[in-house]
Order: C-alpha cells, then sequence, then structure tokens
C-alpha cells in the first residue's frame, strides 16, 4: 500500500531551519509521479508499448542512505532530504521525493541528477503494471 505523502512545504520550512541554511544559497526538489508512458517507450524509444496503469514499487533503505552519504560529500551540499514510496502505485501517484541544499545552482542541480540518477539505478525496482 502507498504511503502518505510528504509536504514539500514543510520540508523547505525545515531545511531553512537546519544548522546548515547559512550554507544554502539554494534547496531543489524533485517529484518522481507513476507516469502513462512506458519506460521503454519514453527512455528508449520503443513505440510498440502499452500504457501503463500503475506500478509496484520498492526500494533497500540501506542503499539508499548509502546514496545519500555519498552525495553529501559532493561540493557544497549540506542538506539533503529523500521520501521514498513502495507498494502498489497508480497512475499520477508519487514515488519519490527528494529535497537538496547546497551553496550554488550548478553544484545543487548536478547533485540533484546525481542523487535521483543513482538511486533509480542502483536502489530502487520498479515494476510497471500495463492495461
Amino acid at each position: 500500500m502507498a504511503k502518505p505523502t510528504p509536504s514539500i512545504d514543510a520540508w523547505l520550512m525545515e531545511a531553512k531551519a537546519h544548522e546548515s541554511a547559512p550554507l544554502c544559497g539554494m534547496y531543489l526538489t524533485h517529484n518522481g509521479t507513476v507516469r502513462q508512458s512506458a519506460k521503454a517507450k519514453v527512455r528508449y524509444g520503443e513505440e510498440n508499448t502499452k500504457e501503463v496503469t500503475g506500478m509496484i514499487f520498492s526500494y533497500d533503505e540501506a542503499k539508499v542512505n548509502a546514496v545519500i552519504r555519498d552525495a553529501y560529500k559532493l561540493d557544497g551540499i549540506y542538506y539533503i532530504r529523500v521520501w521514498l514510496n513502495e507498494g502498489a502505485l497508480k497512475m499520477g501517484d508519487d514515488i519519490m521525493y527528494v529535497l537538496i541544499g547546497g551553496d550554488i545552482r550548478p553544484r545543487v542541480v548536478d547533485a540533484l541528477n546525481y542523487l535521483v540518477g543513482r538511486i533509480k539505478n542502483e536502489c530502487v525496482v520498479e515494476t510497471e503494471l500495463y492495461a
């Protein structure tokens, strides 16, 4: 069963009250959702795919925590918060929220891409469900 989604507004308020806030000149968020187009279609151009109706989603918490620790080692990154859903998700449901804070825009943008990419490639299992 899907988990309740957090509030990004509340996350931002907490981040700005955190001891790292004076070091952060930018916060960037990511909200991944279940989309109708199959991964094979949007990533690999396979046109003969069925529409997605949902997804079974799971993750390895220890691997996620290790990736977060690695992301903190990136230059200029001082704040990270990650939430991952789990279970049977339907189209439009939230898969993941990520909030990352750092000193300057290029570092925060690169770190978000790094963090989300590693989570998606190393820590999660997504099984798309089709019509």
